[in-house]
């Protein structure tokens, strides 16, 4: 066994709600579980690109913002333990002789398990590359879309790009460790949250930290190292010194590694059946927006639904001695127990 490996009863792949979800139906069954996903905070779709939009179909729900619904579903699901990987995407998923998975993320993470299951919404978030020439040849190495380890940005020169939550985030938490921070947005006007913007300003006056308007125009650097970051401004061209590049120009939906996983596949999108969601391969399961059946809505509480019906069955893989009892929440004091109600 590799290092790094965790062994657990069940990957889930995607922490958005419907994901999260599946930790308490699961949890109320005795599994344990693992999420993975590609963005760096749970709730998904509802956190990442609507954090404060109402959202008005949530049953029990007439209105609840989409930060707000994925925070009471950590609460829910909390009893149960899980335990969540941000900032990772699924790459590999190989079955075994027994019948169990090994999952591999581009983070050298291994996990071995017996279920797996897709909550991935419409696909993995990417992010989108700039239009900056030759950006690719610094990926990875200089460039980077996602802060997995902040310390390794300690004592940079670092230019961030964007102006919604995550670059102002990173603007703010990065000034702390850095040599130097410039964040970069081609209008003075933001998408964060106001009080971001208010403490990048106020760094901003104290000069602990730089603003420019402007657009990236080219990098220089070479073997992958950047060593400046040119910009277009209404003044002309613009030198940054930079041994480090931030760019959030937001993120795109792609099918991903999923697409190469050999599953019967609909439009890229996973079919299922509709008595336990199950794919074409044993084991596997897919649930929310990712999934396709005849009569398929992409709602959050279709996903709902579908976890519930899912975790029934994974208990029977997970667990093929045990009989499955349904019990109610409200009358089982040993699910109560679990949830640990008084």
């Amino acid at each position: 066994m590799s290092e790094r490996e965790i062994v657990t009863d069940v990957v889930i792949i995607g922490a958005g709600p419907v994901g999260l979800f599946a930790v308490f139906e699961l949890g109320l069954l005795d599994i344990k579980c693992h999420l993975i996903d590609i963005l760096d905070k749970p709730g998904g779709q509802c956190a990442e690109l609507y954090p404060e939009k109402p959202i008005y179909d949530i049953p029990a729900f007439p209105e609840i913002s989409g930060q707000e619904l994925t925070n009471n579903l950590l609460e829910q699901a909390e009893p149960f333990g899980p335990t969540y990987h941000y900032n990772q995407m699924v790459t590999e998923l190989e079955k075994q002789e027994d019948g169990s998975y090994i999952v591999k993320t581009d983070d050298n993470q291994t996990f071995k398990c017996k279920v797996v299951v897709i909550a991935a919404g419409g696909g993995s978030f990417q992010p989108k590359r700039p239009p900056v020439p030759e950006i690719e040849n610094f990926e990875n190495k200089s460039v980077f879309y996602a802060v997995r380890r902040r310390e390794e940005f300690r004592d940079h020169d670092i230019v961030i790009v964007g102006g919604g939550d995550s670059a102002l985030d990173w603007t703010l938490n990065l000034a702390e460790i850095a040599k130097s921070v410039t964040l970069v947005h081609r209008r003075d006007s933001f998408r964060a949250h106001t009080d971001s913007v208010n403490k990048m300003r106020a760094l901003v006056e104290q000069g602990k930290i730089n603003f420019e308007l402007g657009q990236i125009a080219n990098l220089e650097g070479d073997n992958g190292q950047i060593t400046g970051v040119n910009l277009k401004t209404k003044e002309g061209e613009k030198l940054l010194p930079a041994t480090r590049l931030l760019p959030f120009f937001g993120l795109t939906m792609k099918l991903g590694p999923v697409a190469d996983w050999g599953l019967n596949l609909h439009e890229n999108l996973i079919n299922v059946d509709t008595e336990k969601f199950a794919t074409s391969e044993e084991g596997i399961f897919a649930i929310g927006d990712i999934n396709y059946y005849p009569g398929k809505l992409k709602l959050i509480l279709s996903g709902f639904h579908e976890a519930a019906l899912m975790a029934q069955a994974a208990k029977k893989i997970i667990h093929p001695d045990q009989k499955v009892v349904f019990q109610y929440t409200t009358s089982s004091t040993s699910l109560q127990k679990k949830l640990g109600v008084k």
